[in-house]
């Protein structure tokens, strides 16, 4: 199944869940990532903030602030198709640009390297066991990704979740997937993969 189909294939999917489910399976996402020894350690952690019907991260923000931690989150460049992190303490620090995506207003917020990025929460609609992962369709986390070398999860609703998503070379694979009922060790199963494939 080609990219376009899986990906409208998921949404639709993701489209018919409940407000209910919704909340209570973003909140079992959440309270995995806090459990997550690579998030324990962290200092600065980057992620996007959520738009319905991604799984929520607005309230693990909260979360993450009470932990101490500090949270960057993009600014996406739509002519160059780039994007850079910024750090937040608060939502009042963001606006809504194109696509109802809310963003950081960057001169109200510090700049933050990709190296200083101990782990960073990829988004995207459809993903496989080994990783891979259909994004929007923007390439945005792709370029960046190249440039990172950090930890790599997702948090994603178990109906994003496929047996294989068709693949590239360029492409960055994640190294854990969070649903609300499996946590996902990518990098074991690429491992898999390698010797049965």
């Amino acid at each position: 199944m080609q990219k376009t189909n899986l990906r409208n294939e998921v949404r639709e999917s993701l489209a018919n869940m409940t407000a209910t489910i919704y909340r209570d399976q973003s909140f079992a996402v959440a309270k995995k990532v806090l459990q997550e020894t690579s998030i324990k350690e962290a200092k600065i952690i980057g992620l996007t903030i959520s738009n319905q019907p991604e799984v929520d991260t607005v309230h693990l923000i909260e979360a993450l602030w009470q932990l101490g931690k500090t949270v960057a989150v993009p600014k996406c460049d739509p002519k160059t198709r780039q994007m850079a992190f910024y750090a937040i303490d608060s939502f009042a620090q963001l606006e809504t640009v194109y696509m109802h995506l809310r963003e950081p207003i960057i001169n109200s917020c510090e700049f933050v390297d990709a190296s200083e990025i101990d782990v960073m929460l990829v988004p995207g609609v459809v993903f496989d066991k080994r990783g891979y992962r259909i994004g929007y369709g923007g390439g945005y986390y792709d370029r960046y990704i190249l440039k990172y070398s950090g930890k790599l999860l997702s948090l994603i609703f178990d109906e994003q979740l496929r047996e294989e998503v068709p693949t590239e070379a360029h492409d960055c694979p994640v190294d854990v997937l969070l649903t609300p009922t499996k946590r996902i060790d990518c990098l074991a199963q690429r491992g898999e993969y390698l010797i049965n494939g």
